[in-house]
């Protein structure tokens, strides 16, 4: 029975023999996910030509079995058996092998290596990732699905923004409403932050309590089968100044023209161009990032990552963020992000929490 794990595992084998490469060790959790089906850890595959194996232990033996099409487990010996002999035992003395050199840590690399007795060794980077880059239906529906808890639990934590709030407490209710929802899991730490710490593209919630004219900013997302989400929404808390208001239209003018270019075949520098266009115009070029997103999937930040030199054509399947931002230290930030999916004549939008420039005050 054909399934979207043996086409892929097709696929990649096409993609060895045009590196010229026999097999390949895999050692990604993501990449392997998206091979063979298996969501646990501590796992490798081994990829030759005409066969394939899921190298594990006893911990995960049973569910990597259960999980896992078109690869042979192996359930290896920790104890009396290295990685380097084990995979020895399943590869080809006279393979060409290639092996994911990001996805392995330098001393473990060399353990391995050591005990390798292959015809010749050769790095492979982002093949597999360039394969995730585009999605199948199946894969789309996760990220919709992840994407609709995530709106909605928004939503529901909308109401704890109170003046005297904690950027940490609301956080909590956020991820805890997600998880309530059917979340698996948090897409990545939560960024919900007030006030001045906006300015922090990457900040963690802390103790800052909401004030009446702060900046709000939370970033979060959901995961459905491994899949996630990832959105942004900032807001001004009761009142909004001349010039908080003016970084918030610009950012939301920035992303409208930003998606404007997004279509298939179009290259994805054209969208980032547009944003910085905006935003340069607006006289806030030094304050603004300088990426406007990514793909997502199985991982948060997936190819292609949209900066400056960025050489790729959008694909009809692709799944990315589109996230312009302005953050001006000691006075605040605004970004806006949305997951969208591109096709042939523009792109479909996945997340769809409203936004609003100014949150009224709660007490």
């Amino acid at each position: 029975m054909s399934t979207p794990f043996l086409s892929r595992q097709a696929t990649f084998r096409n993609l060895l023999t045009s590196l010229q490469l026999d097999s390949a060790l895999i050692f990604g959790y993501e990449n392997i996910r998206y091979l063979s089906g298996f969501s646990g850890h501590a796992a490798y595959l081994v990829i030759n030509q005409n066969s394939g194996y899921l190298v594990t232990d006893y911990r995960y033996a049973e569910q990597a079995t259960n999980e896992s099409q078109g690869f042979e487990v192996i359930c290896r010996d920790r104890d009396n058996e290295t990685l380097g002999h084990c995979f020895n035992r399943l590869i080809d003395k006279n393979a060409k092998l290639g092996f994911e050199a990001d996805h392995i840590h330098v001393g473990a690399w060399q353990a391995i290596n050591a005990e390798l007795s292959v015809a010749q060794l050769t790095p492979i980077q982002g093949v597999v990732e360039r394969m995730r880059s585009v999605k199948d239906d199946w894969e789309v529906k996760q990220i919709e699905l992840a994407a609709a808890i995530a709106d909605q639990a928004l939503n529901e934590t909308l109401p704890y923004f109170k003046t005297g709030a904690c950027e940490r407490d609301i956080a909590l209710e956020l991820e805890y409403r997600m998880q309530k929802l059917g979340s698996n899991g948090m897409s990545f730490d939560t960024i919900l932050l007030f006030g001045e710490r906006t300015s922090l593209p990457h900040g963690m919630p802390g103790d800052r309590k909401l004030a009446v004219g702060d900046f709000i900013t939370l970033d979060f997302g959901a995961v459905i089968n491994g899949y996630r989400s990832d959105m942004t929404r900032s807001y001004i808390y009761g009142e909004a100044s001349e010039k908080q208001q003016l970084v918030y239209q610009t950012v939301a003018d920035a992303q409208a023209a930003a998606m404007a270019e997004v279509v298939a075949g179009a290259a994805a520098t054209n969208a980032l161009k547009a944003s910085h266009r905006v935003i340069e115009n607006a006289g806030f070029a030094e304050y603004a990032g300088e990426g406007l997103g990514h793909g997502v999937g199985l991982f948060l930040h997936e190819f292609p990552i949209i900066k400056p030199n960025c050489d790729y054509q959008l694909e009809v399947g692709n799944v990315i963020t589109i996230e312009p931002g302005i953050y001006i230290p000691n006075f605040g930030g605004v970004r806006l992000e949305d997951d969208i999916l591109v096709s042939e004549k523009g792109y479909k939008l996945l997340t769809h929490a409203p936004k609003q420039m100014i949150l009224p005050e709660r007490r």
